[in-house]
């Protein structure tokens, strides 16, 4: 008896410890699960539909790219990047570890993976993504810290298929660096 009590205690620990959400980030994404219309995932992404797009339309997967504004912001509202404010919306496959474009590089976290995957074409969305689905216990500049929960918005401006690339339009457009990553094979 003693010795099974035991195991649980450290099972328990070790899950735990393998938590990365901070207490303020677990608490945020409490209250945010209350919130009308926030649909929550088996993975613990949060969303809530702005604009829900054309139901018709392609959803990305892991051979389309993203054509993407967003607006990334810490739990407390502190804008920490906004292709918004930049004029230059992201394109990147949705599974893709780094994303390069001509003023940003990134990488795609998981948490936009599934969302995205979820999108329509014309789709905006917020987006709570807890720090397992983020940068887990990484701290990225100044104000996302180790356990943070993010909080995105996601506008899927476009998703363009592997023949649309192959035919050359997007081609044009592509920074070098994704040109050659992708013609590789």
């Amino acid at each position: 008896m003693k010795f099974h009590f035991s195991v649980l205690i450290l099972i328990a620990s070790l899950l735990r410890c393998h938590s990365a959400t901070n207490s303020e980030g677990l608490k945020y994404l409490e209250e945010n699960r209350l919130k009308e219309d926030v649909v929550e995932t088996s993975s613990g992404l949060q969303y809530k539909v702005i604009e829900a797009g054309d139901a018709s339309s392609t959803r990305p997967n892991r051979y389309t790219q993203c054509v993407v504004h967003y607006e990334g912001r810490t739990i407390d509202g502190q804008v920490f990047d906004s292709s918004y404010k930049r004029g230059d919306p992201a394109t990147f496959y949705p599974h893709q570890r780094l994303a390069v474009t001509a003023s940003a590089a990134f990488e795609v976290i998981d948490g936009w993976t599934e969302a995205l995957e979820m999108m329509n074409e014309g789709s905006k969305w917020e987006v709570t993504i807890p720090s397992e689905l983020a940068y887990h216990n990484q701290a990225i500049g100044d104000l996302i810290t180790p356990g943070s929960v993010l909080v995105y918005t996601l506008e899927l401006l476009d998703v363009i298929s592997r023949r649309e690339m192959k035919g050359g339009s997007f081609k044009k457009g592509m920074p070098k660096q994704m040109h050659s990553w992708y013609y590789q094979g």
